[in-house]
């Protein structure tokens, strides 16, 4: 298969040709990597590749047969390296798959390689110094968004059609955003985190996938969803299949939005006219839509300075674990600058200072879930603004200490975290574009705890309405001979 057709096809669409003997996984995989050496010199998505070694059975599942590439952290392969976008981790090979990689092997998946992501997914921006900057296909001068912004450029040039992400605090929904792609944070418990861990960053992470369709994101969450032994909670499973979900009508919803961040950022122009057209079409699609004022349930301050702790407390035993696998120090030479001043704040961290942090977790979550007693749907921009410069952060992450490292990414993308905190589904979807750079403006979806299914309705919905469906970026695997 050449590379022009195989760009044509949602994996569930190949898949499909898999299944009927049209193509055969082995072809698809060859044209996935014809893809990634045209236009990964450009975009420095792919942080490597290796021969695939699953022979998934054709029609065996709606992905068997389909070329994945899993994030450089999050997900376990055995015998595969998983280096975090970290020096500190530089060599570090797994050596068992995680419960998520056994879940994506049973789905058929040939996973052929591993994506950028910034060091130990902890900035919104994919720019690590173990792999270089990862460019947005749409503007090579542009952030490709991060955490996940190896998935989200290479995805949104054609290199496969879903890739593997995370979202801690956005790391999944702003490179959709950034990258014209539609993106799903699953519901806290959603997806097993084992058996290494019980919980990811004290329940603020989840996996999931960035994709062109909505319903290729759907089917990956059937495949990868549900409880492994030892889980210390899941969320109730779905009544069906979220394919299904994704095909029926939403009904008509009562959807909150809110145009004007917590903390103070203002939403740029072009992201709130983005935000009023969306409004717009929704009321077209015959669903009801009104302003909403959304509290956090704590001040910014305080919230800020709980993520904080949070993150970096975390981030501390990371860091502290693989210095003593590796006998590496933590200095300037393994560690970037924002991300070693977030160990060094992580260390101050006291236990209690943990647990009060848990208690304004609790109070978030409390908070927003009131709000969906009101509304079925909260609406808000994915991020305020388009898609940044490179080097947007270099300086900050040069100065800063790591409270202030985590204000200033919060400040960025100010939408996004409150719903890593309440652990409920939240979606960022591509519907336009600034009219003067061209640059994709993604829009969050956010449903109340367990509802991903009333999301995919919806996104189902506004794709079929959306004239988004068909734009390609500058660098685009199918401009390929």
């Amino acid at each position: 298969m050449r590379v022009a057709e195989y760009v044509n096809y949602d994996a569930v669409g190949l898949a499909e040709l898999v299944a009927e003997g049209e193509v055969t996984a082995a072809e698809l995989q060859a044209a996935a990597l014809d893809a990634t050496q045209a236009v990964d010199p450009q975009i420095n998505a792919v942080v490597e590749t290796w021969p695939a070694d699953d022979e998934p059975e054709p029609g065996s599942t709606p992905l068997a047969g389909v070329p994945f590439l899993i994030k450089d952290i999050g997900a376990s392969m055995a015998g595969r390296r998983m280096e975090l976008g970290s020096r500190l981790a530089a060599g570090n090979v797994a050596r068992a798959d995680s419960f998520l990689m056994l879940r994506l092997r049973r789905a058929g998946l040939v996973t052929f390689g591993r994506t950028a992501t910034s060091e130990m997914a902890y900035s919104i921006t994919t720019e690590p110094v173990l792999y270089g900057a990862t460019r947005n296909p749409w503007n090579l001068e542009r952030s490709a968004g991060g955490s996940s912004g190896g998935a989200g450029a290479a995805v949104a040039a054609g290199v496969v059609p879903l890739a593997h992400c995370t979202d801690a605090a956005g790391s999944l929904r702003v490179p959709a955003a950034h990258n014209g792609l539609f993106g799903l944070k699953p519901t806290r418990g959603r997806v097993s985190m084992g058996p290494d861990f019980d919980e990811l960053f004290s329940g603020l992470a989840m996996p999931g996938s960035v994709s062109r369709t909505v319903r290729d994101s759907a089917a990956l969450l059937d495949q990868i969803r549900g409880p492994e032994p030892g889980d210390p909670y899941f969320a109730q499973q779905p009544s069906r299949p979220y394919t299904e979900e994704a095909t029926r009508h939403p009904g008509r919803l009562r959807i909150g939005v809110f145009t004007q961040a917590w903390g103070g950022r203002r939403t740029t122009a072009p992201v709130a006219d983005a935000l009023s057209r969306t409004a717009g079409l929704l009321e077209s699609l015959g669903h009801r839509v009104e302003e909403a004022e959304v509290g956090l349930g704590a001040g910014w301050e305080e919230y800020v300075l709980a993520n904080a702790r949070l993150f970096t407390a975390n981030l501390a035993a990371t860091v502290d674990e693989l210095a003593a696998a590796f006998g590496r120090p933590i200095d300037s030479s393994t560690l970037e600058p924002a991300t070693l001043a977030g160990y060094q704040y992580g260390r101050r961290v006291s236990g209690a200072q943990f647990v009060a942090a848990l208690t304004i977790r609790n109070r978030v979550s409390r908070s927003l879930a009131r709000y969906f007693d009101t509304y079925d749907i909260l609406l808000t921009p994915t991020v305020p603004e388009l898609p940044p410069s490179l080097g947007a952060y270099a300086e900050s992450a040069q100065t800063l200490d790591g409270l202030g490292w985590i204000d200033t990414v919060f400040d960025r993308a100010p939408f996004t975290m409150p719903f890593n905190m309440a652990g409920t589904p939240a979606m960022s979807v591509p519907l336009t574009a600034d009219a003067e750079t061209g640059l994709p403006i993604g829009m969050q979806f956010a449903a109340g705890y367990g509802l991903e299914s009333r999301l995919f309705r919806l996104a189902g919905q506004l794709e079929q309405a959306s004239p988004w469906s068909g734009r390609t970026p500058t660098v685009w695997a199918g401009n390929c001979k």
